[in-house]
């Protein structure tokens, strides 16, 4: 059963015993409390309400379907589940899209109002941070503070909230949820990670051999290292975060182009979406030419997004961890001739 499915059933089964499918306050919080609360931190709009509202739910169980029996709702949520909880629990409608995350919880966790966490399915506990990129495990709690915040009575909460705000030191912050989260990947697989150190030791000294690795992206959020920095200057090139932020970003400094190497364990190929990103990027710093490869762990993960996916754009390359001695330059059919197996132009690597 799908998560709005599952939602939508789970509505329509509260709704047959009692007035509302939610109640009207969660750990004693109503939405008029959290309203008031994040009106002070400029923060109040009715997405953001109703986000902190289902993470204050800790009478529903956890929609991650592994998790252990008792464990509830606000211990962790995906964006997915958050959105499914605003839109079709708690307004009747469809569950808010992903994106708007954006909108909705990147704003309070700038304020470390909401913290980042991974729920580990070895392990079967949540860990801080979002220590394996892309993961469908990743999610969100509130934190603590705020949780104290909301839970105090009148006379305290507004004062607990200007001594909060005094406090908000974003440096000292991030680098505690920096020290959490380093300490969340010592204990969870990365085969992202695994992915790309491959791809740094083996891809690129055997078929890149002339270009500079300028940046490397291991992990969600990562910024740019100060060696990265100076390397991105040195070539010219204006990265921000707001670009297309690739796994490898590579430099052949004589030809003056660039290199794009994304490492595929869950999704990410080079589509033609990513291609118009980095061709804009490539664009403002003035390269002349931009290649592109898809790596994969192996045949079988190649095979599986592929099967269905079927996104790889034409012109760039795929390499296979496994079978590491070649890599595929993919092409379309242009004309008969080329149909029969004669020659098709192959770019110069």
């Amino acid at each position: 059963m799908s998560l709005e499915s599952q939602l939508r059933e789970l509505r329509e089964e509260r709704l047959k015993y009692r007035a509302q499918p939610i109640p009207d306050s969660f750990q004693g919080i109503t939405k008029a409390k959290i309203s008031r609360v994040l009106r002070k931190i400029d923060r109040e709009t009715d997405d953001m309400v109703d986000a902190v509202f289902a993470l204050l739910d800790n009478e529903m169980n956890s929609l991650f379907s592994n998790a252990p029996e008792g464990t509830k709702f606000n211990e962790g949520a995906t964006t997915a589940h958050i959105g499914s909880h605003i839109g079709i629990l708690q307004r009747g409608a469809n569950k808010l899209d992903r994106e708007g995350r954006d909108y909705w919880i990147k704003p309070l966790r700038e304020l470390g109002a909401i913290e980042a966490i991974y729920f580990d399915p070895e392990t079967l506990d949540f860990l801080p941070g979002h220590p394996v990129p892309k993961s469908p495990n990743s999610g969100y709690r509130l934190s603590d503070e705020l949780i104290r915040i909301l839970q105090a009575d009148e006379d305290n909460w507004q004062s607990l909230l200007d001594e909060w705000i005094k406090d908000d030191n974003v440096r000292r912050r991030a680098k505690l949820q920096a020290e959490a989260e380093r300490d969340s990947r010592r204990k969870v697989d990365t085969a992202h990670r695994d992915l790309v150190v491959s791809c740094r030791q083996l891809y690129v000294p055997n078929f890149l051999p002339e270009y500079q690795i300028l940046f490397e992206d291991v992990e969600d959020g990562t910024r740019v290292t100060s060696e990265e920095e100076a390397a991105l200057i040195n070539a010219g090139i204006p990265l921000s975060l707001a670009d297309a932020m690739p796994d490898i970003l590579l430099w052949h400094p004589s030809k003056d182009a660039l290199w794009v190497i994304e490492a595929v364990t869950s999704d990410g190929e080079v589509d033609q979406h990513k291609i118009n990103q980095i061709a804009r990027l490539a664009r403002q710093s003035g390269k002349i030419s931009v290649g592109f490869t898809t790596a994969y762990d192996t045949w079988k993960d190649a095979a599986r997004r592929q099967g269905q996916y079927k996104n790889i754009a034409p012109g760039t390359y795929i390499w296979i961890r496994e079978d590491p001695s070649k890599h595929f330059h993919v092409v379309e059919m242009q004309s008969r001739l080329e149909l029969m197996g004669l020659k098709l132009p192959i770019n110069d690597v």
